[in-house]
């Protein structure tokens, strides 16, 4: 595909999580590896980081460096990450410390500029699917603004059924389509493990129609690589195409 026709054709998802510290930017680096080993050129954003550290007096974010690592084309550090707050807190917290104001249409024109640049951008979200931006905006608002189809990982642990229905429900509710879902075995002492992705397949293809994208195993270390391995990326792109397309 030619630099010429990607905003034409430019392909974009947003992930988000059943939870923080559940593997969200592990398997948004695993679709990345995905989408380049498919022959896709492919960029990562993270809108909005909390918690920077200074690197050769350069801001860097923990998150954003793994995604970057794991993507193909590397987009300048203001349009990957245009909110990098450096208390590692929730953002609306770590803004107000800095006296910092989220402007979803800032991230918007961002998104704007990135596919122009790549095949796919995979955005990723920050926490949970519905956390505080401001006093009146939320994650969840990013998403649509964005108008991006939803990957939800869930973190395979005791109570993630509950967490991935209210999600799922939360997603849907906003208009957008939950192109699928990871099932991340971050937990790797859970007991039914297969029990609990079988439930929550059943209830969430009946209900959003949405596919089990893959179950990436408990890795040690954690190779992006090795994950990829794990997820349906051809299903998942029919999916983002679709969703380009109507």
């Amino acid at each position: 595909m030619s630099h010429a026709n990607h905003a034409n054709g430019a392909l974009s998802l947003f992930v988000t999580g059943t939870d923080t510290e559940i593997g969200k930017t592990f398997v948004s680096s695993a679709l990345l590896r995905g989408f380049v080993r498919a022959g896709l050129q492919a960029a990562a954003m993270k809108p909005v980081a909390a918690g920077a550290f200074e690197l050769d007096g350069v801001l860097h974010n923990e998150d954003a460096d793994q995604l970057d690592a794991a993507s193909s084309v590397l987009l300048p550090p203001a349009m990957r990450t245009p909110y990098l707050l450096k208390e590692p807190a929730a953002p609306h917290i770590a803004a107000a410390l800095q006296n910092v104001r989220f402007d979803l249409a800032h991230i918007v024109e961002c998104h704007r500029q990135a596919v122009q640049l790549a095949d796919v951008v995979v955005v990723e979200g920050v926490g949970g699917f519905r956390v505080p931006l401001t006093a009146t905006e939320d994650t969840a608002d990013l998403a649509v603004a964005l108008k991006l189809p939803v990957v939800l990982v869930v973190g395979m642990r005791l109570g993630c059924i509950s967490h991935a229905l209210l999600t799922a429900e939360a997603i849907a509710a906003r208009g957008l389509r939950l192109a699928g879902w990871v099932a991340n075995r971050i937990d790797p002492e859970m007991t039914f493990p297969d029990e609990n992705i079988a439930s929550i397949r059943a209830h969430l293809a009946q209900a959003y129609d949405a596919p089990l994208l893959g179950i990436v195993p408990h890795l040690n270390p954690r190779s992006p690589e090795q994950a990829a391995e794990q997820l349906d990326i051809q299903r998942l792109l029919r999916t983002l195409r679709e969703a380009h397309d109507a």
